[in-house]
């Protein structure tokens, strides 16, 4: 079993299922972020929007970086930039492009202008628009599980990631009942995240999907760093050490878990 500082690599079968490589953080060394990411053993990263703005930039992005495939969806911390006609865009979008998934939506009770109605008024709608297209959904989930929660049990939709998660036991059995997988990332590394830590050891196996949410929630190793998807497999090797699992079969239950969430992917993986 490799430890979490082995320099090995899995080619090809890790897979980062939340990664903004169209964010700004990026643009100074974008195609060399990415290329390490590919060295490293990343096959595949889904580029999630956070508005119907920068749906175009995600675009861009997974048509120049083979592997990368598009969500679209409008973030709950950035409703308020929103307008009422960005849902009608958002739609006739998916109508003509059809991405993998919608995303990132959701809910944050953390939200610093908060109006935690209009977040929901946007979450609500984009659920209906995921059930109208058939989309799987990746979540935002913060400070808010059990009102996410509510409404994915009142406006059903065909699975997909809660993104970052954060949740107690009994809440991640909610999901898992509702289809969804949980996302796990750099929050893992740091020793003291111990409910993370316990929830991933403890959640069944097909529950768990890797994610880096590159540039955000860096890794111990870059606590104030810029994190990026070349890092996903290091995030790897530490949750196979933490599960006591062969890095290999982690790596390849991982890629089936995230492909049953997202099965949009697979067309990326063979192409890319």
């Amino acid at each position: 079993m490799s430890r979490p500082g082995d320099p090995g690599t899995v080619p090809g079968l890790w897979i980062d299922s939340h990664c903004h490589l169209d964010a700004p953080e990026f643009a100074p060394d974008r195609d060399q972020v990415w290329q390490a990411a590919r060295a490293a053993g990343v096959a595949a990263a889904l580029v999630p929007a956070i508005g119907l703005a920068n749906c175009a930039a995600v675009d861009a992005c997974c048509q120049r970086y083979p592997g990368c495939v598009p969500a679209y969806g409008i973030h709950p911390l950035y409703v308020h930039q929103a307008a009422a006609t960005d849902l009608e865009g958002l739609a006739a979008r998916l109508a003509e492009r059809r991405p993998v998934a919608l995303g990132e939506i959701g809910l944050d009770g953390h939200a610093p202008h908060g109006d935690f109605a209009c977040q929901e008024r946007f979450f609500v709608a984009q659920l209906k628009l995921a059930r109208e297209f058939d989309l799987p959904v990746v979540l935002h989930v913060r400070q808010a599980v059990d009102q996410v929660l509510k409404h994915l049990r009142r406006i059903r939709v065909a699975g997909g990631i809660a993104h970052a998660f954060n949740g107690s036991r009994q809440q991640a059995e909610e999901f898992l009942k509702l289809g969804f997988r949980l996302g796990f990332g750099g929050t893992l590394t740091y020793s003291g995240s111990t409910r993370i830590r316990r929830l991933a050891r403890e959640l069944p196996r097909e529950a768990l999907v890797l994610e880096t949410d590159a540039p955000d929630i860096p890794p111990s190793w870059l606590p104030r760093g810029r994190n990026s998807p070349a890092e996903l497999p290091r995030i790897g090797r530490a949750l196979a050490e933490l599960l006591q699992e062969p890095e290999v079969e982690l790596a390849a239950r991982l890629r089936h878990n995230t492909l049953a969430a997202l099965p949009g992917l697979a067309a990326a993986l063979e192409t890319g």
